[in-house]
C-alpha cells in the first residue's frame, strides 16, 4: 500500500506550528487540512486524553461561533498520537492565513473560564475526561512559545 501523506513528514525535525498537511478538492471546491502541531512528536510527552479532549470542545465550539470563518469550519479534532489537531476549512489557504484565527483561538482558550462547553452527559460520550487547568496550559504555552512570533520554519513543514 501506498503511505498516506501524514506519513510523509519527517516527525523526527517536526516542531510545534501550524502547516497545510494537505488541500483536497471536492466537487470543485477546495477543502484544506491544517496540521496544529502543538507538541514536538517524539521529543516531548503527548498530551493526556483529558486537556486533549477539552480543547477539543474549546476549539470546536470557538470555531464554529466565529463570526468570521463559522462557515469555512469542517472540522476540528485531535490527531491520534495527542500531539495536535486538525483543522479542515472549506477555502485554499495557506499557513500564514490563518494565524490571526489561531491566535485569537488560542487566547480564547488560555483565558477561559466556565463551564467547559458540552461537558455534560446528554452532550457528551466521555464528559468527564477533561481537564480546564491543564488544557487551559497546554493553549497558553503554545501561544506563547509559537504562535506569538511565529517564523517560518513553524509554518512550513521540514524538508
Amino acid at each position: 500500500m501506498k503511505k498516506i501523506a501524514s506519513f510523509t513528514i519527517d516527525h523526527i525535525r517536526l516542531k510545534p506550528g501550524i502547516y497545510v498537511s494537505r488541500k483536497d478538492h471536492v466537487n470543485g471546491s477546495v477543502i484544506t487540512t491544517f496540521d496544529i502541531r502543538m507538541t514536538s512528536p517524539n521529543d516531548e510527552p503527548v498530551m493526556n486524553t483529558a486537556e486533549v479532549h477539552t480543547i477539543e470542545h474549546l476549539g470546536a465550539t470557538f470555531l464554529r461561533n466565529h463570526e468570521n470563518w463559522k462557515d469555512r469550519v469542517i472540522y476540528f479534532g485531535p490527531m491520534g498520537c495527542r500531539t495536535g489537531f486538525y483543522l479542515l476549512l472549506a477555502g485554499d489557504y495557506s499557513s500564514h492565513d490563518i494565524v490571526p484565527l489561531m491566535k485569537e483561538m488560542f487566547s480564547f482558550m488560555a483565558s477561559y473560564e466556565g463551564e467547559i462547553p458540552g461537558a455534560s452527559a446528554k452532550d457528551c460520550g466521555n464528559y468527564l475526561d477533561m481537564n480546564l487547568p491543564m488544557a487551559k496550559y497546554m493553549a497558553r504555552r503554545f501561544l506563547t512559545e509559537v504562535l506569538t512570533d511565529i517564523q517560518d520554519s513553524r509554518l512550513y513543514y521540514p524538508e
